[in-house]
């Protein structure tokens, strides 16, 4: 295997190569939001399932005129029908969403109806339109939701007026998250001089939650074969282990070394790109390992550009890469060099232009926190000038 950087292209489709959809579950409608359906669901009911009246009014038959005269014989609201066939000059009084009588071929607006005691007299300038919602108008029994596709509020309303009580998803990719390093501890406790905080593992787990995996947190492991290695074996069963730092070629990054050990087969090592060249991704076990970068802003951004299609893939979606956007540029910028280059920075998709911060620095998580896009550079991209188009990435949408 060549030691040789990849492109992010290449690396993108190796990781394609590494996981596979998972299978089914069957899971009830209450817990389906922002699930992935895994196969078509049809109707089991049509929707409406009788005609039903769109408006307030009466109910009646043949073709109404102005003047004309009803006797009303019964009334019709919702989850309550008349029950019985209406003829000439008989009248229904109806509510929205009642079934419409038999026999009925209009509802009048209340609003055009003189009533006096069962009797109505219609008005001279009668609203046009018939106020009947067709049995099925929506839809029918055995249309269908077809999958793929990330369930939203609606799609959860739309199986519910189905009859569909539960509904088969894509089970939810697994994945464990690995922080490695001595200089790390964790939020609350009381760190040495020579100690940060850790904090990759926070903005991931809440990126690839987003993106519908179920993600648990392990303990830091510390720079020594045997503490990376229990975390590894603690790892064990997930789809998906990600392992922030150590992925480097320091005397202190054993990641390679240790995942090998325990029969690592490694897909590549390097990535042209910046920031997040020391990329590593292999297949252990029964799991697909992805060593990141342990600078803060290299890891997220890598969590974003190659974990997010992984997943994606992993839930039954189109694996592609995270979508490009065009955007003028507010200021200009300098020439690239040799690594792709994704650079930190604000968009505005209302005026369709795009800003870099000047800060680019992969430890500056306070420039990441404020910036919603990643403008990408290729490689050896020439200097632009201020109004030149370029392509950027919405940073953490799933």
């Amino acid at each position: 295997m060549s030691a040789k950087a990849i492109t992010v292209e290449e690396a993108l489709a190796a990781l394609f190569k590494l996981v596979d959809p998972l299978p089914s579950e069957i899971i009830a409608l209450t817990d389906a939001a922002g699930r992935v359906l895994a196969q078509d669901v049809t109707a089991r009911r049509a929707q409406p399932p009788f005609a039903a009246s769109a408006m307030d009014g009466y109910a009646v038959s043949g073709e109404p005129a102005p003047g004309d005269r009803f006797t009303v014989i019964g009334e019709a609201a919702a989850g309550h029908g008349f029950g019985a066939a209406i003829k000439p000059h008989e009248a229904v009084r109806i509510f929205t969403g009642a079934p419409v009588p038999e026999g009925a071929t209009r509802v009048v607006i209340q609003e055009d109806v003189t009533r006096d005691g069962d009797a109505i007299t219609l008005g001279e300038n009668l609203d046009a339109g018939p106020y009947i919602r067709p049995a099925g108008g929506d839809f029918q029994i055995g249309d269908a939701v077809h999958a793929p596709r990330v369930l939203r509020p609606a799609d959860l309303a739309l199986l519910a007026s189905m009859n569909c009580a539960e509904v088969p998803v894509v089970r939810k990719p697994s994945v464990a998250l690995i922080a490695t390093g001595d200089e790390l501890v964790m939020p609350g406790e009381v760190p040495n001089a020579d100690q940060i905080i850790a904090s990759n593992t926070f903005g991931l787990k809440a990126m690839f939650e987003a993106a519908g995996a179920s993600v648990r947190m392990l303990p830091i492991a510390k720079d020594t074969e045997s503490s990376l290695g229990l975390a590894l074996d603690l790892a064990q069963g997930a789809d998906l282990i990600i392992t922030i730092g150590g992925a480097s070629v320091g005397d202190h990054d054993i990641v390679g070394k240790v995942a090998a050990d325990q029969g690592l087969e490694r897909a590549f090592y390097k990535v042209a790109m910046r920031p997040g060249k020391p990329l590593m991704a292999g297949r252990i076990g029964q799991s697909v390992l992805v060593g990141l970068p342990g600078n803060p802003v290299s890891s997220m951004v890598c969590g974003d550009i190659f974990i997010l299609p992984m997943l994606h893939r992993m839930l039954g979606l189109e694996a592609k890469p995270r979508e490009r956007h065009k955007g003028k540029l507010v200021k200009p910028l300098p020439a690239n060099g040799p690594r792709e280059h994704y650079m930190r920075a604000r968009h505005d998709p209302f005026f369709g232009q795009v800003q870099a911060f000047e800060q680019q620095d992969s430890s500056l998580l306070t420039v990441l926190a404020e910036a919603n896009a990643l403008i990408v550079r290729p490689a050896n991209d020439p200097a632009r000038e201020v109004g030149e188009t370029v392509d950027y990435i919405v940073l953490h949408t799933p």
